[in-house]
């Protein structure tokens, strides 16, 4: 019999730290009005300085997952991580989890993905793959941020800035016969078109690619000159993440319903069908453009950006494991998830828990 995929545990974790509007109106040119139209948020979480990291929140959030999953950690088999901010350049945020957590040495294979918003997603598509396989039975699967050691926290930035927060969540799953709880199907998308609409472009090892970038980002011809971070870049306030944000918004609105609309499709359902609904925390406007466009009632969506932030490839799990918690999802339910991030990439799966 074809086996499939289930969510066996799940859990998250978030720094204490919180970061209001109003503490942000005391560093930048801002208000928690300005903030809240635009983007739904009223406070975000950053990590204490020194004492956590994108991995330490991801090993915080996957030791309750692996608790909920009722499973000891050296049955983990293979670990995804998703993450736009890993510790290091390399290596990747996975294998650092593994020593962590005291994983089994040599047992485990770990794999990390840099798709930002959709990283839960695709991540998610990839565990589902592995199960259905049997080359794995229980894959961990973790997305971690933390945005607030690469953000510019002045008037400068304060388009981005005021958006991201920090946090972590993570899945166990596992093969299972069962009908009623299972992954029915993940979409994946992208379009590199529009990649630079979205980017964190320098430091990058992008150096002269193009004639234009050389005075710009005060690139050499000098084959032994270091590229990857230039004195114009640090004396130009370059390394900073950069975002369009009504083009991406614009793209986002049409995207998020498309891959919505497929993954129902697929399986001969329709959005009434829907018990809870959790999109990527991008942006509460796009959330709720989204719900209209469905036809959602406020009891099928979840949305936590108002007290987070948007925290990319935490977003999802982190809202997933609070509605878990909260009760807003039980055994059975129809539970629809979907994202829109840099790249750009999209993508959506449909599961019943």
């Amino acid at each position: 019999m074809m086996k499939h995929t289930y969510i066996k545990g799940i859990g998250h974790y978030v720094p204490e730290n919180v970061i209001t509007n109003q503490d942000l109106e005391k560093v930048m040119d801002t208000s928690d009005e300005w903030i809240q139209e635009r983007t739904g948020i009223q406070e975000r979480r950053v990590v204490t300085r020194l004492k956590e990291t994108t991995t330490t929140m991801g090993a915080r959030a996957a030791e309750r997952a692996i608790e909920d999953a009722g499973i000891d950690k050296n049955e983990i088999d293979f670990i995804i991580f998703a993450t736009l901010s890993p510790d290091y350049y390399f290596p990747g945020c996975g294998v650092l989890v593994q020593r962590m957590l005291g994983i089994s040495e040599g047992e485990c294979a770990a794999l990390d993905i840099r798709n930002q918003c959709s990283g839960f997603i695709y991540g998610l598509s990839i565990a589902d793959q592995f199960i259905k396989t049997g080359m794995y039975k229980n894959i961990l699967l973790i997305g971690s941020e933390t945005h607030s050691m690469g953000l510019d926290y002045t008037t400068r930035g304060r388009d981005i800035s005021v958006i991201f927060g920090d946090g972590a969540g993570a899945v166990i799953l596992q093969p299972s016969e069962e009908e009623k709880s299972r992954i029915l199907s993940t979409h994946l998308h992208s379009d590199g078109r529009y990649a630079e609409k979205l980017a964190f472009i320098s430091p990058g090892c992008h150096g002269g690619y193009y004639d234009e970038d050389k005075e710009k980002y005060g690139f050499s011809d000098d084959p032994y000159d270091p590229v990857f971070l230039t004195d114009k870049m640090l004396e130009d306030h370059m390394t900073f993440p950069n975002m369009d944000g009504q083009y991406v918004f614009k793209y986002a609105v049409t995207k998020f319903p498309e891959v919505i609309m497929e993954a129902l499709d697929t399986n001969g359902l329709s959005a009434s069908d829907i018990d809870l609904f959790i999109p990527h925390q991008a942006n509460l406007r796009i959330s709720q453009f989204v719900q209209r466009k469905l036809g959602l009632r406020d009891d099928q969506v979840f949305n936590n950006i108002q007290k987070y932030g948007n925290t990319t490839a935490a977003s999802i799990p982190i809202a997933l494991s609070e509605a878990y918690y909260e009760g807003r999802v039980k055994k059975g339910d129809l539970v629809c998830l979907a994202a829109f991030g840099s790249g750009f990439t999209w993508g959506s799966a449909l599961l019943n828990w």
